[in-house]
């Protein structure tokens, strides 16, 4: 069979050239559910017959909420696009607000759930929804429609409509619409063709180090499906004949990662910030010598480059760290066998690259958003020179960067949206002749590796008149293993202070080894001595900007941003008009 076109394509093109036994697996409450390929393709195409059989033109919406990946979603993506559908994934944790506006906004006609929690939000505004005709549950839920409901509601007399359907439809047509969580405003739905993920994909495969391994290429896949990132990767896989794992949770990626053994997964920085936190925080607890061994292996791996694996007195020294320490925390994780790790949605600290690739599991930083989607520029471990820290890797093949005079960050290419759903006046703020303006900043060092330099939008200005980047003070302060999340603050103020929320582990053992009682998780911010802790860090990590750029004050807040808090997005990103307006009063008492 020929490349996918498609993005239904993919399944086909699997059963057509590797077939597996285990095409994708779910825990499912203790009770694995498993797809072959050749399973998966026929439930694809119940599902495609049911909603064809319930009422679904071509061109209709149908929206999905899983509070975790599971086989059914993407039995119902693929069921929904080769029927002529167009689906509509919905981020889980967005509010009841969000859901109304989304439903409506995209008139989707059908809404597929993961559980009960997520068919009360959905019954909460189902009312206000006058397109909405039908909601059903994957899981099993007292006196709701269950997706079965659709599986069995076709039959033969649908098959020849769905293959007409399936046909007809063209690589240039509409595939998805994503609505972006965003910082401010209300969400945006970006449409995507089959050919702009399809072509993604496929060229994405080249940075991908899979290609020639013997054995089962097994991947986990827990970072939201509803996100572009993840969605993507889930079709690269089918065309490389991977065995996809799915995870329960964040809160079970120990026991996910041993169960699947993968060679390779996605994450985003704040997950390896949590594993290296965790990672360093035992190595330091061991005592004795085991903790000096540590501390030797952990200065080794984070001197770690490229160009010195393997070479001279640090490869050997790098070989005997990984030995003694490293291999110890990659089996106890379940990643003896791993071969990449894709890190993206934020910026990743150089240290944590550092750490990671020095300890043998690899992470290659991308850069991309749902508008490209997403990949445009990858690191890569396939060709030597194709890795570099600090950067987020080569331009991928057929797409093309520019630079804007205030060096905003223009992308080019088949991946490019085709705009915002109903809104062409934002699509034509953000498409000009063609080029994709990103909001990013950035620049190419000398060979070529794209570098994130910043966000356009959110550069302030002090009362002084100088600019300030945030975004590069946080990713600084992050460093520090003392502070767990970070926001820059200062506009149209005297100076940038931050607002701080501490790591809570790595201060009780700081209190622990520096013999200074522990005041506990929530009396954090008024202790004195670890107040003064984490402003040396703060000091410390600043101390190469710009004196206007530096941090003079900062403030511990009492708890972390948080999704449900309404200060993070779906995807981790800090929402700064949210937690100014929540902290307004605290970064006014700054400035007083």
């Amino acid at each position: 069979m020929k490349n996918p076109t498609r993005l239904f394509d993919f399944p086909r093109y699997q059963l057509a050239n590797c077939p597996q036994e285990v095409m994708m697996s779910m825990p499912n409450g203790g009770n694995r559910l498993t797809y072959s390929t050749q399973a998966f393709v026929d439930e694809i195409d119940r599902a495609s017959r049911g909603l064809i059989a319930l009422g679904m033109e071509k061109g209709d919406k149908v929206a999905l909420i899983s509070h975790n990946n599971r086989c059914e979603w993407n039995v119902m993506d693929h069921g929904i696009m080769q029927a002529g559908g167009i689906d509509v994934p919905i981020y889980p944790t967005m509010t009841e607000a969000d859901y109304k506006y989304i439903i409506n906004h995209s008139e989707s006609k059908f809404c597929f759930v993961s559980n009960k929690e997520l068919l009360d939000k959905v019954n909460a505004i189902k009312g206000d929804c006058p397109n909405l005709q039908g909601v059903y549950t994957f899981e099993d839920v007292d006196g709701a429609d269950s997706w079965k409901k659709v599986l069995d509601a076709g039959g033969e007399d649908q098959q020849s409509e769905l293959d007409s359907r399936r046909d007809s439809i063209k690589p240039e047509e509409l595939a998805t619409i994503i609505y972006t969580s965003g910082t401010t405003g209300l969400p945006k739905g970006v449409m995507l063709t089959h050919d702009n993920v399809c072509g993604n994909a496929l060229t994405a495969v080249g940075r991908v180090p899979l290609e020639g391994l013997d054995g089962d290429l097994r991947v986990l896949s827990f970072l939201p499906v509803c996100h572009i990132f993840e969605r993507m990767l889930h079709y690269l896989y089918m065309y490389m004949g991977a065995n996809i794992y799915f995870g329960e949770s964040l809160e079970t990626i120990k026991e996910d990662l041993n169960h699947a053994q993968p060679i390779m997964f996605t994450a985003v920085p704040r997950l390896l910030e949590k594993f290296f936190d965790g990672i360093v925080a035992k190595g330091r607890a061991a005592g004795g010598v085991k903790t000096a061994i540590f501390n030797w292996a952990l200065g080794v791996v984070l001197e770690w480059e490229p160009e010195k694996e393997g070479r001279g007195l640090y490869g050997f020294k790098l070989k005997m760290a990984r030995k003694l320490v490293f291999s110890k925390v990659k089996e106890a994780l379940g990643l003896s066998g791993i071969k990449a790790v894709a890190s993206g949605s934020a910026a990743l600290q150089a240290r944590l690259a550092r750490f990671f690739n020095g300890a043998g599991i690899p992470v290659l930083e991308g850069y991309g958003l749902t508008e490209t989607s997403p990949v445009v520029t990858v690191n890569t471990i396939n060709d030597t020179g194709m890795l570099k820290i600090g950067t987020v890797g080569k331009v991928i093949d057929g797409v093309e960067i520019s630079f804007s005079d205030d060096s905003e960050i223009l992308v080019k290419g088949p991946n490019v949206m085709i705009g915002y759903y109903k809104d062409q006046e934002k699509t034509d703020e953000v498409i000009k002749d063609g080029w994709f303006h990103t909001g990013d900043k950035g620049e190419f060092d000398e060979d070529g590796f794209l570098k994130i330099t910043g966000r356009k939008k959110e550069i302030f200005k002090t009362s002084g008149g100088k600019y300030v980047a945030p975004a590069l003070l946080e990713n600084a302060l992050k460093a520090s293993l003392f502070i767990e999340q970070v926001m820059v603050v200062g506009e149209n103020r005297k100076h940038p202070a931050a607002l701080i929320s501490p790591e809570p582990g790595v201060v009780a053992e700081w209190c622990k080894r520096h013999n200074h009682p522990y005041p506990g998780d929530e009396n954090i911010a008024s202790d004195e001595v670890i107040f003064n802790r984490i402003m040396e860090e703060v000091e410390r990590l600043v101390e190469p900007f710009a004196k206007w750029e530096q941090v003079k004050v900062i403030k511990i807040i009492p708890e972390p941003f948080s999704i449900e808090g309404g200060e993070l997005t779906p995807t981790l990103k800090l929402k700064r008009d949210p937690i100014k307006k929540k902290y307004g009063t605290l970064i006014d008492s700054i400035y007083e």
